[in-house]
């Protein structure tokens, strides 16, 4: 279940899983790009982290913070769930930058890098010009 909490001010989204349910409680305050690519983070720990949500071993105090493996792969789901690989691909090929594309497929640039790192990290030859801003939605604001 997905709920737009609107008191929600100091979180962008948070995953919960108590008593066999599972809530995504999201800040209906954001942008639509924002509230896209959060709630698809959200879905990331849902598939991926349901058993440490479950013994409350997971826990947010950073929003994306990509050092922690937990919320690399969250952010890693959020981009395939976001980002198509033969739209990106065609973007790509077609000459779009990568800050042409991010904006084209309606996504942080950030998560177009992670995007293409997992592509590449799956077998496919993509080079990437730098590496995504591990703190990219440290100082988003909305």
């Amino acid at each position: 279940m997905v709920y737009d909490v609107p008191d929600l001010t100091e979180l962008l989204g948070m995953y919960v899983y108590r008593w066999k349910s599972r809530i995504i409680l999201m800040n209906p305050n954001v942008n639509d790009t924002l509230y896209r690519m959060v709630l698809a983070h959200e879905i990331g720990h849902d598939q991926l982290h349901r058993e440490l949500a479950a013994n409350g071993d997971l826990q947010e105090f950073e929003l994306f913070n990509m050092t922690d493996t937990t919320e690399y792969e969250a952010n890693a789901c959020a981009a395939h769930i976001l980002i198509d690989d033969g739209e990106m691909m065609e973007l790509l090929r077609n000459g779009y930058d990568l800050v042409q594309a991010a904006s084209s497929l309606r996504v942080n640039i950030n998560l177009l890098l992670i995007k293409t790192q997992e592509m590449r990290r799956m077998g496919m030859d993509l080079h990437l010009p730098f590496d995504p801003d591990a703190r990219f939605f440290r100082n988003t604001r909305y």
